[in-house]
Order: C-alpha cells, then sequence, then structure tokens
C-alpha cells in the first residue's frame, strides 16, 4: 500500500491536532508557575557608575515601550538581565578598533568554486 502525499498531509495534520489538543489539557490542569524575581547578579556591583546608570535607562527604555505588559517582577528580571548585559558591552567597547579593520569572519553565502 503506497501513502500518497494528500494522506500523508491529512495524518500529519490530525497528528499536530491532537498534539495541540493534548498538550492544551495538560497545561490548563496544571497550576502557573510565578515567577520568582532574581536578585541583582554579583558582576552588577563591579560595575562603575556610568555604566549603571546606561543599564538603567536601557531599561526604562524597554519600560517606556512595553511596560503596560509586564509586572513588578518582570520588571526586576530586565533592571537584572540589563546589568548583566552592560558588563559584557563595556569589555566590547574597550577593545581597541580602527575604522579600517577588517571583520574576524568573512561572509560568503557560496562557498568557494575549486
Amino acid at each position: 500500500m503506497t501513502l500518497s502525499r494528500r494522506d500523508f498531509a491529512k495524518s500529519a495534520a490530525f497528528a499536530a491536532a491532537a498534539a495541540a489538543l493534548g498538550k492544551g489539557r495538560q497545561l490548563v490542569a496544571e497550576e502557573p508557575a510565578k515567577p520568582v524575581p532574581p536578585s541583582p547578579p554579583p558582576a552588577a556591583a563591579k560595575l562603575p557608575a556610568s555604566s549603571h546608570a546606561e543599564a538603567e535607562a536601557r531599561a526604562q527604555a524597554i519600560f517606556r515601550k512595553y511596560g503596560h505588559r509586564f509586572t513588578d517582577a518582570h520588571k526586576q528580571m530586565i533592571r537584572a538581565h540589563c546589568l548583566d548585559v552592560q558588563g559584557a558591552l563595556d569589555t566590547m567597547r574597550a577593545y581597541p578598533l580602527e575604522n579600517g579593520d577588517e571583520p574576524a569572519a568573512v561572509f560568503r553565502p557560496r562557498p568557494r568554486k575549486r
């Protein structure tokens, strides 16, 4: 017996619908977990005041644009992530680059022909 593309598509659609319904029932039965506000990362204590101000400005920009969607716990998490990322940003900015420096990796959409 051969399976046509149409029969395969029908069975795949039914399987996807059954999986979605099964997961939906499971999610309704479980009690949603409450987000736990993280403590500020230890790396944030090592940042200079200007970096703290920049991270806070970034968090405030996010809150101005999307603040109505977040709870207080989410806002604390966003602040903590902004502070966490700020250390990496400071490290990248400290690396000396000139205008004519080439990138480390060159994008080649196709492999070279040999």
